[in-house]
């Protein structure tokens, strides 16, 4: 009878985690699809509704040129997924030829993926994201690399863990006696054991790229302010919060906080459903 409660309390935590996941997904998916066909008329400036606080026809309320906060943290924030979306791409993808390639061949390929590593983390990594983008000439581009390759590094050592456990493995050791490759062992028996934490690691990845994307563009070092980002309105409102404009400022930072959250809840989520140890918590 314990083992059946046990079985059903594990099954109603994974239909409310089923549940969470799928309400991120619609809203990240709905925020991203939204931004992306929105036009600019929707966050035209008119001086004859500016600084007007939250109400039911600007539910944000409108800046200091009378544009749509609403409307306007909405293109931000898909413009940021975009961003991420990018960068993630690019730097999982170093992460995963560096974590195989480190782990699978050892030596001193190893050690060079580990000082490549040690030496991207160890470095403050703002300040590492800003050195790119400037020199990088700032900018979509410019952010964008900046944040794919400083991203990779602990998604690298994830990835690495992952790959000795399974090279020690009896069917992994059998490949090696019959003759098969280190090139074919990883293909075909290393790479399909990683992909659910390659997976879960691209998730968790999103969050944190949204985040410093954000961070430098509220600096001035990222996106230009021509773009309606997240960053670029908050850096604009900044000059109008003292004065009582306060809406300028929380909605934006609240799309970008929920955002974040659900990115995270769903990359959670995905390593309790993906992870075969959970029914034994």
């Amino acid at each position: 009878m314990h083992k059946i409660y046990k079985k059903t309390g594990l099954m109603n935590q994974r239909v409310v985690l089923l549940i969470t996941m799928i309400i991120a997904l619609i809203y990240l998916l709905g925020i991203f699809i939204w931004g992306c066909c929105l036009g600019e008329d929707s966050y035209a400036v008119n001086f004859d509704t500016k600084f007007l606080p939250p109400s039911g026809e600007h539910w944000f309320g409108t800046d200091n040129l009378g544009r749509d906060m609403f409307f306007r943290s909405v293109k931000g924030l898909s413009i940021s997924m975009v961003i991420g979306l990018i960068a993630v791409a690019i730097s999982s993808v170093i992460a995963i030829v560096m974590g195989i390639l480190s782990a699978v061949f050892g030596g001193w390929v190893d050690r060079v993926v580990n000082f490549a590593v040690d030496l991207c983390m160890g470095l403050p990594h703002l300040v590492l994201l800003i050195l790119i983008s400037f020199m990088m000439g700032k900018g979509v581009l410019g952010i964008t690399v900046a944040v794919a390759v400083t991203h990779w590094p602990s998604m690298t050592r994830m990835i690495r863990q992952e790959v000795l456990q399974v090279r020690s493995s009896q069917y992994v050791l059998a490949a090696y006696k019959m003759g098969k490759t280190r090139w074919q062992v990883a293909v075909k028996h290393i790479i399909p054991h990683i992909l659910p934490v390659y997976f879960i690691g691209v998730t968790l990845l999103f969050p944190h790229a949204i985040m410093h994307e954000s961070s430098v563009t509220f600096l001035g070092f990222g996106l230009p302010k021509e773009l309606p980002a997240i960053g670029v309105i908050l850096a604009e409102a900044m000059t109008h919060i003292v004065t009582g404009k306060w809406w300028l400022a929380v909605f934006p930072g609240l799309m970008l906080l929920i955002a974040v959250i659900f990115f995270d809840l769903i990359g959670e989520g995905l390593k309790h459903l993906l992870n075969p140890n959970t029914g034994n918590e």
